[in-house]
């Protein structure tokens, strides 16, 4: 079972087949996220780019840091690292 307090944020956008991945695998795993809506915010999304180096959506971060997307949030979760 999930541990809840794990803090986890999903960045991404409306139409984004792997953010909706990323919130169904969390909501699958017991696993709260706050999901973080970059549609109408291009400032955000740059300013996230610049900090991350990540140029795609979703743009996943748990506990402040940036673990990459739906991939890498799927690995940690299928490792039982998170």
């Amino acid at each position: 079972m999930a541990d809840s307090t794990y803090r986890v944020q999903i960045y991404g956008t409306r139409l984004c087949g792997f953010c909706s991945a990323a919130k169904r695998l969390c909501e699958q795993r017991g696993l709260p996220y706050e999901e973080i809506l970059l549609d109408q915010d291009p400032e955000r999304r740059m300013a996230l780019v610049e900090e991350t180096g990540w140029r795609t959506v979703p743009m996943i971060f748990v506990d402040g840091a940036f673990i990459g997307g739906f991939q890498e949030l799927r690995g940690l979760i299928n490792q039982g690292d998170l």
